[in-house]
């Protein structure tokens, strides 16, 4: 087994700032403002200035009652949403799931304008253009979370436009699922053009095409849970093509739902070139090769979103972020790490989501338990 970095220890980052702030879900940049999702309840969305990233402030909040927690977050222009989901195992009394939308024009006073009420333990993740969002909820007559486009051009009121499930998910419908629980269900959708590639937890990936938003339709898809362990996260596309192939970055998650506690979870480069037959290539790993940790995962999570040539940053939780040159797609390569220090409070780092803001280059570092770090880097392939 490899030795990890230390906390503290970076090649090829350099920290311009750091915010204790509480644990978080995902973080989003427009401008000079960072959302940040929180994990915990009371803690709902964070509004941060980051004008200055080395004197960061939090501006404006969300809460969210006991029993709910809203760790995902979106903005375009002034609209701002939200997930609510059911924190922890039992439900509590009033708790209702569903995508929050709200106007954030004055950063200090978030405004509730609308809410698309969802089944079940809510909404997990979503995309969102400004006009639609592309979003995973719990439906009354499904097994487990569901594909569904939301018309948002109106943002105080939502409405379904289409939607999308995996075969066996419908049991209203007379469907039998032929997997345990909600282990088939949908965790992630991101578009590009008129496909969403749609990370499926332990259904793998699959690829939707959306020219007819009120009918998606599936492309194709793979599934390699099992024989491996981890579920799948997010299936990236990569906008540009990079050696004549049309690629797809995918990781899988270091997560407590898996198969069997090795290997740790890592991503793959997935060759959509023939979309209907992805095939993937080949995949990276940080070295660790410990059984599975409860109490600190170690492994693959999220990539940037926001792509910007042929670096990809993923966070690797107790591994922090892994820089990874995929300018030969065959063999991804690593070409640099930042390891932050823990968080207020905390004696360990679980890397959780990483934004890369295009228009001047920063990287915004959240950690699952404790803490927001804005950093460069210098190395870029």
């Amino acid at each position: 087994m490899a030795e990890r970095e230390p906390y503290g220890s970076s090649k090829g980052f350099t920290q311009l700032g750091h915010l204790d702030i509480p644990g978080g879900g995902q973080v989003v940049v427009q401008g000079d403002y960072a959302y940040v999702g929180h994990l915990e309840p009371p803690h709902g969305t964070s509004i941060v200035d980051v004008s200055d990233p080395r004197n960061l402030k939090v501006v404006g909040h969300v809460q969210v009652p006991e029993g709910t927690h809203s760790h995902k977050v979106r903005v375009h222009g002034d609209v701002m949403l939200v997930n609510n989901e059911r924190y922890g195992g039992v439900a509590k009394d009033g708790f209702q799931g569903g995508l929050r939308i709200y106007d954030v024009a004055d950063k200090a006073n978030p405004r509730e304008i609308g809410f698309y009420r969802a089944g079940g333990t809510g909404v997990h993740r979503f995309d969102f253009d400004g006009d639609y969002a592309y979003f995973s909820p719990q439906v009354e007559g499904y097994v487990g979370n569901i594909m569904m486009i939301l018309d948002l051009k109106d943002p105080a009121r939502p409405e379904e436009v289409g939607r999308w499930w995996m075969p066996g998910q419908w049991t209203a419908g007379g469907e039998t699922p032929t997997w345990k629980g909600v282990r088939h269900r949908c965790h992630h959708p991101l578009r590009l053009g008129d496909r969403l590639y749609t990370s499926y937890w332990h259904g793998g990936f699959v690829i939707l095409d959306i020219s007819d938003m009120s009918s998606p339709q599936r492309v194709g898809g793979l599934d390699w849970s099992p024989p491996y362990p981890c579920p799948t996260h997010t299936a990236l596309p990569i906008p540009q093509t990079i050696q004549g192939r049309r690629l797809l970055v995918v990781t899988d998650e270091e997560v407590v739902d898996r198969l069997t506690p090795a290997p740790n979870a890592f991503m793959w480069i997935v060759d959509i070139t023939e979309e209907t037959q992805p095939v993937p290539i080949a995949t990276f790993r940080v070295p660790n090769d410990e059984p599975f940790n409860k109490d600190e995962w170690f492994g693959s999570h999220q990539p940037q979103e926001q792509v910007d040539g042929n670096t990809i940053f993923v966070t690797w939780f107790a591994g922090g972020l892994r820089a990874v040159d995929i300018s030969d797609p065959w063999s991804p390569r690593e070409i640099g790490y930042h390891m932050p220090e823990p968080g207020k409070g905390e004696s360990i780092v679980q890397s959780n989501d990483i934004f890369l803001d295009r228009s001047n280059g920063r990287l915004y570092l959240l950690d699952r338990l404790c803490g927001l770090d804005v950093l460069e880097f210098t190395n870029l392939a």
